[in-house]
């Protein structure tokens, strides 16, 4: 039987079979195959999704990881509305995105300890169309969650997901409570590993009549007394309880003893609220495109196959 020659297959039909393959992939070989394949890279259709999932953190790849971010979001010519940034983001990178995609209805950030509260403050201010926010492993402080919901009013769907914490004055609903104040419109809520207890549950049930599905899984502080099992089971269509199976989830499930002695010096302050956000304006996040110290010119660098290779294999940067 004859092979078929991927080259004489449809433009549409090439176009979406690309997008499968993700930026990373499209940089580093795609666009070198030939030269209708580099047209249909140069699309702005073909930049509505970028996914830039890449773990680790080698900080001269991400100085590359960066700039071809960029370049995708040029690309895309307003038109991305889906994008997913691991480790690499930082607050003029997210603004850059936020200022050139005012359409982006889904943004997911993992491992982004670059990414600052009034970063996130100022680039949700851009994204009034937002629907599903995905964060991950991510450190904010539940004033900013807050200020989020009032920027973004048609969300849907929110992932708030870290380690949970054991240890003496672990419990904190402050998310929760911002969650249920600021998002009435969620449908989808997944909290992995949250210190809420059962008022902030219950608090999130009251504000947000909508949900469909809950996951608490590794929501250790919640006792479900009273009538609130009996709410949850009754209302949410989808819930994962505390103590349910984290098989699928892809992050790492440790749970943090703050007790411990690797953590004796240290304040569980300061891993919530330990910002002075009401304070926080957008005017105080530098709004510049770039980090223009960070390389120059970065379009003509993330053009060249001998950089963008580099890309996927950090090890021989550092």
């Amino acid at each position: 039987m004859k092979q078929p020659n991927w080259l004489e297959l449809p433009s549409e039909v090439m176009s979406m079979i690309l997008q499968k393959v993700g930026a990373i992939e499209i940089f580093q070989n795609v666009q070198y195959v030939c030269s209708s394949w580099r047209k249909l890279c140069m699309d702005p259709l073909m930049w509505r999704t970028i996914d830039m999932r890449i773990s680790g953190n080698f900080p001269r790849r991400n100085y590359y990881l960066r700039a071809a971010c960029r370049y995708g979001v040029d690309l895309s010519r307003g038109h991305l509305i889906d994008i997913s940034i691991e480790s690499f983001a930082t607050d003029s990178l997210l603004l850059y995105i936020a200022r050139r995609s005012n359409e982006l209805k889904r943004l997911w950030i993992a491992d982004c300890f670059c990414i600052s509260d009034m970063g996130l403050i100022k680039a949700a201010s851009k994204l009034p169309l937002l629907e599903q926010l995905e964060i991950f492993l991510c450190c904010f402080d539940s004033r900013t969650l807050g200020t989020v919901g009032r920027c973004c009013p048609l969300l849907k769907s929110l992932k708030l997901n870290q380690q949970f914490c054991t240890g003496k004055g672990m419990e904190c609903d402050r998310e929760a409570l911002a969650i249920a104040k600021t998002m009435p419109k969620l449908r989808h809520l997944q909290i992995f590993g949250n210190a809420l207890t059962d008022k902030g549950l219950q608090a999130i049930l009251n504000g947000c009549p909508d949900l469909e599905s809950l996951d608490l899984r590794h929501c250790f502080n919640l006792k479900f007394e009273g009538e609130l099992g009996n709410m949850c089971a009754e209302n949410i269509k989808i819930l994962h309880l505390p103590h349910d199976s984290t098989d699928d989830y892809e992050f790492n499930t440790d749970i943090i003893d703050w007790d411990g002695d690797d953590f004796e010096d240290y304040s569980y302050d300061l891993l919530h609220d330990n910002n002075d956000s009401d304070n926080y304006s957008y005017d105080n996040v530098d709004d510049d495109d770039g980090d223009n110290n960070e390389y120059d010119p970065w379009e003509e660098l993330i053009k060249k196959p001998e950089v963008v290779c580099t890309i996927c294999h950090p090890l021989v940067l550092v």
